[in-house]
């Protein structure tokens, strides 16, 4: 028995079908029970899988799937003819949220909330509410997480603060819940198609709400110029990203299955050469490096040659 969330695309939408078809009663959490995705999932697995609505930013709705769960994870057993518990074999985090590419100075202090709120508070907050089913079954936990996480990508600050914590958090259940015969595995994936990342309309809109909320002054440092060709970058990047799933899907499975899962999954082309050079290189290297696999912003147009010429003509 798994219950993954984030399952209305993406990772989860692929892993709850994949465990579906090897037989596993899945609990997939979505937003929307009525999404496109919800109901492709809906067509497309057996009846052994239950969508559940879970906003991981809500308690009351982290609640009510714990209360479905706990129902569900009850046998009659020998014991007076009382129920007992069988406890929840996986959890599989993997909701995640961002909508915002800028520096860290661009990016209001609010999306950072929003993405701390869904990409670490609400899966920490799961995680701690169904680990007494966990520790019944002597589970697995895994957690989708991110190298944005562990590595300053430009522009991905918001994102990868969440990311960093819920990594850090996720290492430190492992290390605790070793005696309890629970194993917990992170997936740190490259780029994959997956939601709305790779739809340049909604990130254009992005970039329009975020232009739109920028104080004057701060517009004026950085300059119009500077976000769009941020934006157009990353769209650019888009264009490389896999739309097959199935490696960190079965990454995904291992950690659930094996007997002995990695602490840590790197499924995605270029992974391992981007981690040398974050563990062993100097830091100016990371850095050239990300922005060149990346994005590479411009100057901010105060820093401009242009711009100090046409201060000094004024």
């Amino acid at each position: 028995m798994v219950l993954g969330q984030g399952c209305d695309s993406g990772f989860g939408q692929a892993t709850a079908r994949h465990l579906d078809i090897m037989g596993f009663r899945v609990f997939a959490s979505v937003l929307d029970l009525q999404s496109p995705g919800a109901q492709e999932l809906r067509q497309s697995c057996s009846t052994r899988l239950t969508l559940l609505q879970m906003d991981l930013t809500k308690t009351e709705d982290i609640q009510r799937v714990l209360q479905h769960i706990q129902t569900h994870t009850n046998s009659t057993g020998h014991l007076f003819k009382r129920p007992i518990p069988t406890g929840l074999w996986g959890l599989v985090n993997n909701a995640g949220f961002n909508d915002t590419i800028a520096d860290a100075e661009l990016s209001p202090l609010g999306k950072f909330r929003t993405c701390m709120e869904v990409n670490f508070f609400g899966s920490l907050e799961l995680t701690k509410q169904l680990l007494p089913l966990l520790r019944c079954a002597g589970g697995r936990i895994v957690t989708v997480s991110s190298p944005a996480g562990d590595m300053p990508f430009p522009c991905l600050a918001a994102y990868g603060a969440s990311k960093a914590a819920l990594s850090l958090v996720m290492d430190t259940f492992r290390s605790e819940l070793q005696p309890w015969g629970i194993k917990v595995s992170l997936i740190l994936p490259g780029y994959y198609k997956t939601g709305t990342t790779c739809d340049p309309a909604f990130w254009n809109l992005q970039k329009q709400q975020l232009l739109a909320s920028l104080p004057q002054e701060l517009l004026q440092a950085y300059g119009e110029d500077y976000v769009e060709e941020i934006n157009q970058q990353f769209i650019q990047f888009m264009k490389v990203a896999v739309e097959d799933l199935s490696a960190v899907v079965n990454s995904i499975t291992e950690g659930l299955l094996a007997a002995n899962p990695a602490v840590r999954y790197y499924p995605g082309q270029g992974l391992g050469i981007m981690y040398f050079i974050h563990r062993y290189l100097p830091y100016f290297v990371r850095d050239l490096f990300l922005k060149g696999f990346f994005i590479n912003p411009k100057l901010p147009r105060a820093l401009r040659r242009e711009h100090h010429n046409d201060v000094k003509k004024a």
